[in-house]
């Protein structure tokens, strides 16, 4: 109860700090939406290099796309960053080298979720029904083409739902960043703590994370409504714009994705007929 009480009385000493620290607390957030950001696009190339090749035909891609996946997906985020940073400078040259705080960042974050994304596109991809690789052969398309053109545009409506929490997850992970002397937004509020206190600074951080989170499920869902209104599975943003504030993966299918379902087979059909390929 003391304690309580005692957070009431400091709210509005607290929250002047806030307000006198808010652009190193600025800072902070942006240097975390740097680290977040930087290392969800290299997350996602890896996620796509490295999920493309497990299912490759051939067995030596396949070995090794498991044991880079299996290696960070099995190791710490805490000792990968801390590798990069403390351990590989001591290495004999060529490899000893010292990076950039950032760049360390965003090479422990994006190696790290980015094996977990590589399950979620392989997964995404065996996910789509099997007619689509025979619609494939049907159409006289070459394998790479027929992957890019009809079936990773159906596995990345499936896939965004668990992107968006892998998203989410790195956001928090980027909080361990400010040990390599990066000062990110949970740098700034440890300065907060020593001025103000726990009760406020965490609850400040709580607030802060959360509103980061929410932007980024914002984004991922917007990117799920295109995604599957594009392969006509969903209405278009402008129409189905609520959607943006739901959780992932609960976008509505309607009437309208019905009828551009089968206007798009009909096209299909019509194009295959006249001896051409539809987009």
């Amino acid at each position: 109860m003391d304690g309580v009480i005692g957070f009431v009385e400091d709210l509005g000493p607290n929250l002047q700090l806030v307000l006198e620290r808010m652009p190193m607390i600025v800072d902070g957030v942006i240097t975390t939406m740097q680290a977040t950001v930087l290392g969800a696009l290299l997350a996602l190339v890896i996620a796509f290099v490295f999920g493309l090749a497990q299912i490759s035909k051939l067995l030596v891609v396949r070995v090794v796309a498991r044991v880079f996946v299996e290696f960070f997906r099995g190791t710490s985020l805490v000792v990968q960053l801390f590798w990069l940073a403390f351990v590989m400078p001591q290495l004999p040259y060529p490899l000893g080298f010292q990076l950039e705080p950032m760049l360390v960042a965003v090479l422990a974050l994006g190696l790290n979720y980015g094996a977990y994304a590589a399950e979620v596109v392989r997964g995404s991809i065996g996910s789509v029904p099997k007619g689509q690789y025979e619609a494939i052969s049907a159409l006289s398309l070459s394998p790479a083409r027929g992957m890019f053109r009809i079936v990773i545009p159906q596995a990345w409506a499936l896939m965004i739902p668990s992107l968006s929490n892998l998203w989410i997850q790195l956001l928090k992970g980027s909080a361990i960043v400010n040990t390599v002397l990066l000062y990110d937004l949970f740098f700034q509020v440890e300065q907060l703590r020593d001025r103000t206190g726990t009760w406020f600074a965490y609850i400040f951080a709580l607030l802060a994370y959360y509103l980061l989170a929410w932007l980024i499920v914002i984004l991922m869902n917007g990117l799920e409504i295109r995604a599957k209104h594009r392969i006509g599975r969903g209405p278009g943003l402008t129409e189905n714009w609520r959607a943006l504030f739901q959780a992932p993966g609960t976008t509505p299918s309607g009437k309208r994705s019905l009828r551009a379902v089968k206007d798009k087979a009909s096209a299909r059909v019509a194009t295959t007929s006249a001896g051409g390929v539809t987009p």
